[in-house]
């Protein structure tokens, strides 16, 4: 999945891979989606001038109205993936092919009461909780290679936080 990529093409990103305390990932359903239900993790842009740990901490607030967790672990490098060609030219005026996207592992020391997805940045409509494993068979296709790499790579991480570790 890590690759080299003419990066004035891609859209620069953080994911966020949010754990509960009992080793769950977080997934929320995307609210611009409805006839096929596409569950994903948080992800988004990074802001001119600001650092990728920075733009994971306010997307996870722009994105699900918390802030209530702690970076674990961050990937190793980047990972990026296209878009299809049927919407690459829809998505952004077409200025990119993909993402790339530097992904954050984080534990969530809050509540399921803490998760606000009613934000002014409203994404989703609802969210869940779901086994690591499960997370890659949720996602729209093509991101798929992408969440595989990031499970993987943060696959003992999860393990370890779900043995409280």
């Amino acid at each position: 999945m890590r690759q080299a990529i003419d990066r004035t093409r891609y859209r620069q990103c953080v994911g966020i891979m949010l754990v509960n305390r009992l080793g769950h990932v977080l997934v929320a359903r995307r609210a611009d989606m409805p006839a096929t239900p596409a569950w994903q993790m948080p992800q988004g842009g990074i802001d001119w001038g600001e650092t990728p740990r920075e733009a994971a901490l306010r997307e996870l607030e722009e994105e699900i109205g918390t802030r209530k967790a702690e970076i674990v672990a961050e990937s190793r490098g980047w990972l990026a993936y296209d878009f299809p060609a049927e919407v690459a030219g829809r998505i952004w005026g077409g200025r990119f092919r993909g993402q790339r996207q530097k992904w954050f592992l984080m534990r969530f020391t809050g509540c399921d009461a803490d998760i606000d997805l009613g934000s002014r940045h409203a994404e989703f409509d609802a969210f869940r909780w779901v086994d690591a494993e499960e997370v890659p068979r949720l996602i729209v296709a093509f991101k798929r290679r992408l969440y595989i790499a990031v499970v993987s790579e943060f696959r003992e991480h999860c393990r370890a936080l779900c043995a409280g570790e």
